[in-house]
C-alpha cells in the first residue's frame, strides 16, 4: 500500500477524471455517487489529496459530516485505483480552518482544474459555485491500491 497518487493521476487523466465516491450512511450501509475528481495539494498540510465538489445538501455531504471515512475508485478499462482516507470538507457550510471564503473560491477552481476542467469565464464559475453552496471534499489518503 501507499501513498504515492501518481496511478491516480494517470488512470484518472483516461477517462474524465471520472471516480465513484463511496460515503457510509447512518445504518452503515454504502453510498455511492460518481463525482469528477483530481490529485490536489492540500489546502493547509500541503499533502496530496484527492478532491472533488459536491453540491450544497448532498447526501454524500451529509454522511462525511459524521461518518468522515471515504473511497474514491478511479478506472479506465480494466485498470483501477482505489485511494480510502479520511474526507474533509471546506464550503459554505462547512469551515475548514485555514481556509476562508477566498481560499474556497480558489480551492473549488483547483480541483476543477485539476479533474480536467477548463473554464473561460471564471467569474461566472465562482457565482455558479456560491449559489449552488458547493463545498470541496478533501480525501487524505491512509490507503491507495492496487498502485
Amino acid at each position: 500500500m501507499t501513498s504515492d497518487l501518481s496511478f491516480v493521476r494517470e488512470i484518472g487523466s483516461r477517462d474524465s477524471f471520472l471516480a465513484v465516491v463511496a460515503t457510509t450512511r447512518a445504518d452503515g450501509s454504502v453510498q455511492t455517487s460518481v463525482v469528477n475528481a483530481g490529485v490536489i495539494e492540500h489546502p493547509v498540510s500541503g499533502l496530496e489529496v484527492v478532491g472533488f465538489v459536491a453540491q450544497g445538501g448532498a447526501l454524500k455531504l451529509r454522511n462525511l459530516r459524521t461518518r468522515p471515512q471515504a473511497t474514491a475508485v478511479f478506472r479506465s478499462g480494466w485498470q483501477w485505483v482505489a485511494v480510502e482516507g479520511i474526507a474533509e470538507i471546506a464550503g459554505p457550510d462547512d469551515d475548514l480552518d485555514g481556509v476562508g471564503p477566498e481560499g474556497l473560491r480558489q480551492l473549488l477552481r483547483a480541483v476543477f482544474t485539476a479533474a480536467g476542467g477548463s473554464h473561460d469565464d471564471w467569474d461566472e464559475y465562482d457565482r455558479v459555485m456560491a449559489e449552488d453552496r458547493r463545498a470541496v471534499v478533501l480525501i487524505t489518503p491512509e490507503r491507495v491500491y492496487p498502485a
